[in-house]
């Protein structure tokens, strides 16, 4: 029997201590093999994993003496949240430690798409000089419509108000009077409502049903033809062949994804236009995020081995359940 069963490349002083206290197994390549994640899961007490891990609700009855999952992460979306419920596993995960790196890395691609930042850079990387090109718009004075005013969108937002921007929220789960949403000053609105008035469009909402192609021809066609869309959030949020189309026919004027519907993707259409700026899911790949992610996960992990509350549950209860 092994305390915790590490399945992808998650490394740190964090995990390092880990292994000094608890009996670790570290398989950064398991993830790609689930039968042998199944296997591997039955005699582990508790599981860490990132994103790439499908925690599943085989997984959950496979592994008998599975007490929690930690997630390195904010996301659930690659775990079975409602099976752990049933098992009385712990659902641990890291909801704020990478909130700033993936604000901070939606204002770079705002002001990448905005003054033409990639284009300009590789053209005088090759030798040009050509100013005129690359003319470019201010935030200042601008309208950043947030679909999604959580703990991202609310950095994010704060960020786009020392830039001089008007800010718009969709959230259906916040109401006008919500104290951040005052702190920003921000215009709670319909979701239509943002994508008419809005000049640059940033999607900050977690993968869901409610959420899965909530971006699409329809919505695409609300916008200003001189309006920009970014996601940094779930890859599924945005129709990726409506957004191909509304870009081609100058629907909009550009885009930014750090997230796709396919991960790594497929090389398309989107790679090879000018005005579309693509990032490999970086928005919490900065060293400080990552620090904070694998100390929270690995100190809630060692709290539930020795019987204690995680500090960060995503689960219905806080303890392992059912006798495990």
């Amino acid at each position: 029997m092994i305390d915790i069963l590490i399945s992808e490349n998650i490394s740190g002083a964090a995990v390092d201590a880990l292994t000094s206290r608890f009996k670790v197994s570290r398989q950064p390549d398991l993830w790609e093999n689930q039968e042998a994640l199944l296997e591997a899961a039955q005699s582990a007490r508790t599981l860490i994993v990132r994103n790439k891990t499908l925690v599943t609700g085989d997984l959950m009855c496979a592994a008998k003496h599975m007490i929690a999952v930690g997630r390195a992460g904010a996301g659930l979306d690659n775990i079975d949240v409602k099976s752990a419920n049933q098992a009385g596993v712990v659902v641990a995960f890291t909801p704020d430690q990478n909130s700033i790196s993936a604000a901070e890395l939606t204002m770079g691609l705002m002001l990448g798409l905005m003054r033409k930042i990639p284009q300009a850079a590789q053209d005088t990387s090759a030798g040009g000089w050509h100013r005129h090109q690359f003319v470019g718009t201010e935030l200042y004075g601008k309208t950043l419509g947030i679909i999604g005013a959580g703990k991202i969108g609310y950095l994010t937002a704060m960020r786009a108000r020392a830039f001089g921007m008007n800010i718009l929220a969709y959230d259906p789960f916040l109401s006008s009077d919500n104290v951040l949403l005052c702190e920003l000053r921000a215009e709670l609105v319909e979701l239509e409502d943002l994508l008419a008035r809005a000049d640059v469009v940033s999607c900050h909402v977690p993968a869901s049903p409610h959420t899965k192609g909530l971006i699409n021809r329809e919505r695409l066609k609300l916008m200003k033809p001189t309006a920009c869309l970014i996601n940094t959030a779930r890859g599924p949020v945005v129709v990726e062949e409506d957004l191909v189309e509304a870009l081609k026919s100058k629907t909009i004027a550009g885009a930014a994804l750090d997230v796709r519907i396919s991960e790594p993707p497929k090389s398309g259409e989107l790679n090879q236009m000018p005005n579309v700026i693509l990032t490999p899911h970086i928005a919490a790949f900065t060293h400080e995020a990552q620090s904070r992610v694998t100390r929270a996960v690995c100190d809630d992990i060692a709290r539930l081995l020795e019987g204690k509350p995680a500090k960060y549950a995503a689960t219905k209860f806080n303890l392992p359940q059912n006798g495990r």
